[in-house]
Formats: structure tokens, sequence, C-alpha cells
């Protein structure tokens, strides 16, 4: 291959790079596409289950998603997530694609189903979506871990409030308010351990105090940056 062969297929591989197409995290985050589907899912319904192979990861659109695990026989709630968090992320694993957890949709839901290929692909090939699922990840860790020294170390009160600013996927640069779904009490009071009458006890001290409030039957408004700061100070 001589000189000038040489310098056009690079000026072909330069063409075919500048013609590939802006690549969108909001857009693909939020409408269907090449190996994307928008589903809606009513409540009650299970995702995936614990111990099978996983082909998909789930991007919660809208709606709350439960996870279980199951352990001779005793089934347990490790977490409940909202719009915004991915579900089934273990089918990204090499060694064993399968899911560690169950999931079943707690309200009806609207979720992007992602196939296995594409996220591979869409992690190796574009940067930023790269770069966006590792910082959830991390996120994620991080989150967890203080749910371990919640559990540890703090009260139920203080536990319900992480839990419903986790549900609404709240962070440091999060929004003044956050609306999350309604969930049963006894859905609540199984992740944050302890019992429905004290859930229900915690939930009216924060309406009373305007960390919350409920917009009519079927969600609730999070202050987040109040409920945020209770957690902080105590």
């Amino acid at each position: 291959m001589d000189a000038s062969e040489r310098k056009q297929i690079e000026q072909q591989i330069l063409q075919a790079r500048e013609k590939k197409p802006l690549f969108r995290l909001k857009t693909f985050l939020s409408q269907a596409g090449l190996g994307r589907t928008i589903v809606y899912v009513p409540g009650k319904q299970i995702l995936f289950k614990q111990g099978k192979r996983g082909n998909a990861v789930f991007y919660i659109l809208a709606g709350a998603v439960k996870l279980t695990v199951d352990s001779q026989g005793k089934e347990s709630t490790i977490a409940l997530l909202g719009p915004g968090t991915f579900a089934g992320k273990e089918c990204l694993a090499t060694v064993r694609p399968r899911s560690t957890a169950s999931a079943r949709t707690l309200t009806n839901c609207t979720i992007l189903r992602i196939t296995r290929k594409e996220m591979l692909r869409v992690i190796q090939d574009e940067k930023t979506f790269a770069a966006f699922f590792f910082d959830y990840l991390l996120a994620r860790i991080s989150r967890y871990q203080e749910v371990i020294m919640d559990h540890l170390f703090n009260s139920a009160e203080k536990r319900l409030a992480r839990t419903l600013l986790l549900l609404g996927h709240f962070d440091d640069e999060g929004k003044p308010q956050l609306v999350i779904p309604k969930i049963h009490q006894e859905e609540l009071a199984e992740v944050v351990g302890t019992t429905r009458a004290r859930v229900s006890f915690f939930m009216n001290r924060f309406r009373k105090l305007g960390f919350v409030a409920y917009k009519g039957q079927s969600s609730i408004t999070i202050r987040a940056p109040k409920l945020s700061s209770f957690v902080m100070a105590h």
C-alpha cells in the first residue's frame, strides 16, 4: 500500500466518524430506539427474578420498583427504586450475569428497557454515557453504604427520611422538590426496618414539619433540602 492509498483510507475513516450522529444522553434515556423499548408495566408485576440470567437493564422513567432477595424461603426488601435509577445492572457482568435480587413494580411504571447488547455497546462506544453510568454506579455504592450505616447507628426516623430521598433520586444538585409515587407504608416499613405504625407516625411528623406534602392520592411531594438537612443534622 503506497502513501496515496493510505491517505485515502484515512480520509474515508475520518469521514465515517464525522457522519456518526451526535450522542444525546437525555434522548437515549427517554426515547425508544435500537435496543431500547419503552414499556408500561402495571403495579405488582415481576421485572426479573433472583438467580435468573438477565438480558436487559431497566431504566425507570416513572413509578417505583422494589428489589427483594429470598433466602431459605424468607423474602426481604433491600431497596426501593424511583425515577432516574437502573435495575438489572448485574446482567452486564461477564462472569455471572445473573440477577442477585428480584424486581417487582410497586406502582404503575414507565420503564425504558435496554438490551444487554445495547448497554454494552453504548458503554464502549459513547464516552458521555460511560462517564454518566460510572458516576451513577459510584453514587449508588455510596448511598448503599449510607443505608448500611443508618441501620447500624441511626434511628428509624432518619432511615425513613433517607429512604424517601433515595426514592426521589435526590443528590446535592437535586431539585428543591421531588415528586414520588405514593407507596404503601408496609413497604416503607420493611425497607426501614420498623413497623407500619411508626412509619405512619414519622410521615405525619414530616408533613407537620413541612418536609413532605401529599399530592392527591397517588404521589408525595418531598421538600428535599429540608428533609436532607434533617438527615444530616441528626
